[in-house]
């Protein structure tokens, strides 16, 4: 069965970035039939990146890149994602996700971020080896209670993009 892994870098658990990443994988999920996998908060797992070997993150490490599409989101921070993303990202060698279809989401507080997501994530994305066949998502934090159809427009737009990593 198809499965949606979900990723959210935000340091503050429990954020308005999770719950716009999800929204995205259930809409995903509805559509596709699509397992949507526990999500995974780094916010919970922290004071652990920086250990290695560190059993519990490996797993993660393993289980994201498994999945068939990845779903992940980080508030912008200094005009790009957060360094909390970054150092679960860092545990893959160039390539790790290269079976992966990866949907890239930043939360953003002003317009002026709006680019970000193109210019920031969805190059790391690239580098790791996932397919980023739709638009990155550069959601406004403040419209987080618009999710359902906000998110729901994104996926009417894109969806002829992402459909074969779902249906595969």
């Amino acid at each position: 069965m198809t499965s949606i892994a979900v990723v959210v870098g935000n340091p503050q658990p429990s954020s308005r970035t999770r719950l716009v990443a999800e929204e995205v994988a259930a809409q995903l999920a509805a559509r596709s039939g699509a397992t949507v996998l526990p999500t995974v908060d780094l916010a919970d797992v922290a004071g652990r990146l920086f250990v290695f070997p560190e059993p519990a993150v490996d797993a993660i490490r393993d289980e994201v890149a498994d999945a068939d599409v990845l779903v992940v989101a980080s508030p912008t921070y200094k005009g790009a994602y957060t360094g909390l993303l970054k150092a679960f990202l860092d545990r893959y060698g160039s390539g790790g996700l290269q079976r992966v279809a990866a949907v890239p989401i930043l939360t953003i507080g002003s317009p002026a971020h709006a680019l970000a997501v193109e210019h920031t994530l969805r190059p790391l994305l690239v580098e790791l080896g996932a397919s980023v066949p739709t638009r990155g998502i550069a959601f406004p934090a403040a419209e987080v209670d618009d999710r359902f159809r906000l998110v729901g427009e994104w996926l009417e737009g894109e969806w002829p993009r992402i459909a074969p990593a779902l249906t595969a």
